[in-house]
């Protein structure tokens, strides 16, 4: 398997397709947006740079993963004789299941089909397509060029083959596949998004402060990171979107999202994405200062 299609260029999909084609293979980055690709080629090219500044790639094999990208916008053009399509789309099951139904159109009839969900139901996906067998979720994690991590997610009607070869791709990214089951918030997510939202109902009812909390989980339970200002990185949105499937998928009270994430939603604090979440964030100020209404 050396030819791959990325559908989404964003986040997800910009690291995904760095990672293949930094290991050799042939990527087709596709997006609707002739804006989104290009951002995300630079994005790229500045990932490459900060692995040459640190010696772990040369300048030579930086300009041989940029030759391995191609980029287009209809998906017909861009999955043609692709043996893996990875869809990297936002979190919405109604996007992932219409961008099925086109790959399933028009992917070669032999592709395994890929998602990189972080909640939604595999099964549910590959039930709109007449190909559930190849099927399966492979879920990177942010940021994937230096997160080990694939989720390795079995749908109801994913096939062993299908299974062992992502396992054997996973691995020659450098990945360290698991595998999981398909249920609600799969393992990373189910047991993350409610420590998450614990976190936010103890800022919400005036337990601790946010450089509080985010202390006496890194000090304490040796977090890298506190949970809110993870869920800053994750994207404010995206927990609250897990956070909802998980809530109808298991229909169990204790995942509804707090309140107080939700209005932050609402209101478009999405944390790092739009510069303001439990902390603020700006590009001259590499150091967190706690949103002001939180002080």
């Amino acid at each position: 398997m050396k030819r791959v299609a990325v559908i989404g260029a964003g986040t997800m999909g910009n690291g995904i397709a760095h990672v293949f084609a930094q290991s050799g293979f042939s990527v087709h980055l596709i997006d609707v947006s002739q804006e989104a690709l290009t951002k995300a080629l630079d994005t790229i090219g500045k990932n490459l740079d900060r692995m040459i500044a640190k010696e772990k790639i040369t300048a030579a094999e930086k300009e041989t993963t940029l030759k391995n990208i191609r980029t287009f916008t209809r998906v017909v053009d861009g999955v043609k004789d692709r043996e893996l399509v990875v869809e990297a789309a936002t979190e919405n099951i109604d996007l992932k299941c219409k961008i099925f139904r086109d790959l399933d159109q028009h992917a070669d009839s032999s592709a395994i089909l890929a998602t990189n969900t972080s909640s939604i139901s595999i099964t549910k996906i590959a039930a709109h397509t007449k190909r559930p067998a190849q099927v399966i979720g492979m879920h990177f994690m942010n940021p994937v060029p230096v997160m080990k991590l694939v989720e390795i997610i079995r749908g109801y009607s994913t096939s062993d083959e299908v299974t062992k070869s992502i396992f054997e791709t996973s691995k020659s990214l450098g990945k360290i596949p698991v595998e999981v089951n398909d249920y609600p918030g799969f393992i990373a997510n189910r047991i993350l998004m409610p420590m998450i939202n614990e976190a936010i109902y103890s800022l919400y009812e005036g337990v601790a402060g946010v450089s509080e909390i985010d202390t006496v989980m890194k000090l304490g339970m040796a977090h890298p990171m506190g949970p809110l200002q993870l869920a800053d990185f994750i994207g404010l949105d995206v927990c609250l979107s897990i956070l909802r499937v998980m809530q109808d998928g298991f229909g169990n009270p204790k995942y509804a999202p707090c309140p107080l994430l939700v209005n932050m939603v609402t209101a478009g604090h999405l944390g790092v994405k739009s510069g303001n979440g439990f902390y603020e964030y700006s590009a001259g100020n590499k150091d967190l200062v706690v949103a002001a209404r939180f002080r």
